[in-house]
């Protein structure tokens, strides 16, 4: 919405979007800092972090005017986060802390 209200032309001609963007670069840099938690040497909300500032880019994009770069951008992002979330837990297992024994199955095998 401010994005398209900078480019009206009732406001004049010394209305510079740039300093829009900028300005939701600078607020969404500090919800993306708040989602990020640290406990330990565990670091939590990145990803949620990288999903606020898309989904601020895509109200950049459509506010700007491009709808289809929006859409494109929107699906090719939903397609990264499900397509990362089976290495995720493949690789970065959040229940099992460094120090806790293994888990051991009925077969006697670790998980």
């Amino acid at each position: 919405m401010f994005t398209t209200m900078g480019l009206l032309p009732e406001f004049g001609t010394k209305v510079d979007p740039t300093r829009i963007a900028a300005q939701i670069v600078t607020g969404v840099g500090f919800l993306g800092a708040g989602a990020i938690m640290r406990q330990g040497s565990d670091v939590h909300g990145l990803t949620t972090a990288a999903s606020i500032w898309v989904a601020a880019s895509l109200g950049m994009a459509v506010g700007f005017g491009y709808y289809i770069i929006a859409v494109f951008t929107t699906f090719l992002v939903i397609v990264m986060l499900v397509a990362i979330r089976p290495v995720e837990l493949r690789f970065f297992r959040r229940n099992r802390r460094h120090d806790d024994p293994p888990i051991i199955d009925r077969r006697g095998q670790d998980q």
